[in-house]
């Protein structure tokens, strides 16, 4: 497992980062985390809300290493 730099103490990523994970996975290939270098983890989110015309498909793509990840609304590919 490579070694994590925890030098960088922001607990999120910045929205360069952000927008670059979420395109590769748009693209249907495995994000890696900008920070540890390692493959990132996607999971789906069901919700939305009940008795309303609309549901969001989340997307949650999660890096196993820093434990930083990224949600987003799979359909639009935007965080909101």
């Amino acid at each position: 497992m490579p070694m994590v730099d925890r030098s960088d103490n922001r607990a999120r990523y910045d929205l360069a980062e952000e927008q670059s994970i979420i395109a590769t996975h748009g693209r249907g290939q495995i994000p890696v985390c900008p920070r540890c270098v390692v493959p990132m983890r996607t999971r789906a989110m069901g919700g939305g809300s009940f008795g309303l015309g609309y549901s969001r498909q989340r997307e949650w793509i999660l890096c196993p290493s820093c434990k930083r990840s990224v949600l987003f609304d799979g359909r639009r590919g935007t965080r909101n």
